[in-house]
């Protein structure tokens, strides 16, 4: 019996240490840290060589944003790329220069407007390989704003077409 669902956070947690453990070890380059099964299988589930490079790079460097968080964020990004996007791959990719700056504010809430079009690149599985949903900028905005990274990536899904919705939630989240 395949338990290829079932068995997504195991197998996420094996190539997540195998990433860590070769970024310790001074391995550099995304392209080099799977075998063609593994990289298959991450493709299949929505997820790229880079972004598990990223995490690795990030939690050795950073201790961010940690295994917890990178199996949330790509629970939620598998779920959109197996539900909504059918497991069929997006072909565009963000670019970088169209996203607003980071000193950029809605109603007074810094990041803000660049981590939702970077949220919604993340669930598209449209982000390149120069940035990460989850970098330090942004778990700076997920910790002053007590969000967790997946939980707003999350929200973005929920309200994929409506920006003031998110606004309005993470109003509410700040208030609490």
């Amino acid at each position: 019996m395949n338990h290829a669902h079932f068995d997504f956070p195991a197998k996420f947690r094996e190539l997540y240490k195998k990433g860590y453990k070769l970024y310790q070890d001074g391995q550099r380059g995304a392209d080099t840290y799977f075998t063609a099964d593994e990289t298959t299988w991450l493709a299949a589930n929505g997820i790229s060589t880079q972004h598990m490079y990223d995490y690795a790079e990030d939690d050795v460097v950073d201790g961010a944003p940690g295994f917890g968080n990178a199996l949330t964020i790509e629970t939620v990004r598998r779920d959109f790329f197996l539900t909504a996007q059918k497991g069929v791959p997006s072909e565009m990719v963000l670019d970088p220069d169209t996203l607003p700056a980071k000193s950029d504010e809605i109603d007074g809430i810094r990041w803000l407007p660049r981590i939702i079009p970077k949220a919604k690149a993340k669930l598209h599985g449209e982000m390149p390989a120069s940035m990460m949903y989850s970098c330090g900028g942004d778990r700076n905005f997920f910790l002053t704003n007590n969000i967790m990274p997946a939980e707003f990536l999350a929200l973005v899904w929920r309200n994929l077409e409506d920006d003031a919705a998110i606004v309005a939630w993470v109003k509410a989240r700040i208030a609490e």
